[in-house]
């Protein structure tokens, strides 16, 4: 690697990884303030709360990493034009080190992005739905207060009526409301949380389960023990997609294994390599705006930082909306983005001098 292309390389990483460091601290201090009610009032330390926050950042991170590396190549951009290196850079011949210093920015990107859509992000799934589920079951062993109502999630109240020193529950009731069709109500005389491996189940013994309808319609079971998942009683939606917890590896190896190539699979596999798409579109389009000097003065100065964040708003809104799927705002940055810098990047002929 020539030296004017590492250096170009080292400016143009550090200052999207410092963008990028900055973006993700302030997202999980948002998540924090998001969850610090709900975590407080589940009886859970600030250790609990900082790592829930963590956990759901990798979907985050992966939106805002794109835009991260195309607000990094622009400042840096910037700052080669005000200081005159973009102007000694075209004269001296140093165009193919541009072209392989954005390479490099575009190829460290597309890893690191792929890294965090493919493994990252699932493996973050699954130790939060872990940890869901260990508060879910913290609050319902421990923290339930006998004759309190108390609410685990939006939708989801429990009351107990004493707790014995060996951890047994006298006297549960449970109320479910998530469903605005079905309301689930659980009855016993006694219950115990026990855990098997990652899961924590609820023990009912001796008692009912009611079921009304939002037509009217009632029904009762009794039951001499029923055992409920902790985690569906505390999840503030009925079910989770057990695909997003598994790795791109895995989701591969075991479709090849059964034949089992569902649409919602190479869905799920299309979005997640849809990323590496958005990072290079990026970096082409802003080199394209940004990597040729130009002596123009203009009356106002248009941020190149908003200009770069509209182009990744156009972008998500093509691809959310697209039939062709999600990778569709991506190829057509490719391809604009591919066509702006040929235009730009063209010989052009140099105007003949007419003697006065």
């Amino acid at each position: 690697m020539k030296r004017l292309t590492a250096y170009l390389a080292r400016l143009f990483v550090t200052d999207a990884l410092i963008l990028f460091g900055v973006v993700c601290f302030l997202l999980w201090l948002v998540n924090c303030l998001r969850s610090f009610d709900v975590i407080s009032v589940k009886g859970q330390s600030i250790l609990v709360l900082g790592a829930q926050a963590l956990l759901t950042m990798p979907p985050l991170a992966i939106s805002f990493f794109y835009i991260c590396v195309g607000i990094g190549l622009t400042r840096a951009l910037q700052a080669l034009q005000a200081n005159r290196e973009l102007h000694i850079i075209h004269t001296s011949h140093g165009l193919p080190s541009l072209w392989s210093a954005t390479g490099v920015v575009a190829g460290v990107g597309v890893l690191a992005v792929l890294l965090l859509s493919n493994f990252a992000e699932p493996a973050a799934n699954r130790r939060l739905n872990i940890l869901n589920a260990s508060v879910a079951a913290d609050l319902v062993s421990s923290t339930l207060r006998p004759g309190r109502f108390t609410q685990v999630t939006p939708g989801v109240v429990l009351l107990i009526g004493g707790r014995e020193g060996d951890g047994e529950i006298r006297e549960f009731f449970a109320d479910d409301r998530r469903d605005p069709e079905t309301r689930q109500t659980y009855i016993a005389e006694s219950a115990r949380v026990s855990s098997y491996g990652d899961d924590y189940v609820l023990e009912l013994r001796n008692g009912t389960l009611q079921y009304s309808n939002a037509n009217g319609r009632f029904s009762e079971i009794s039951f001499a023990r029923y055992d409920v998942s902790v985690d569906q009683l505390a999840a503030s939606v009925a079910a989770t997609d057990p695909m997003l917890e598994k790795d791109t590896i895995t989701l591969v190896s075991e479709a090849m294994a059964s034949g089992d190539w569902n649409h919602s699979l190479l869905m799920l596999i299309a979005n997640r390599m849809s990323e590496g798409l958005r990072v290079v579109g990026m970096a082409i389009m802003v080199l394209a705006i940004m990597g040729f000097p130009s002596g123009r003065r203009t009356r106002f100065n248009v941020p190149m930082e908003a200009l770069v964040l509209l182009i990744a708003f156009g972008e998500r809104g093509i691809s959310a909306y697209s039939p062709f799927g999600t990778a569709t705002g991506a190829l057509l940055l490719i391809v604009v983005a591919g066509i702006a810098l040929f235009l730009r990047a063209r010989p052009r002929r140099i105007p003949m001098m007419v003697p006065a």
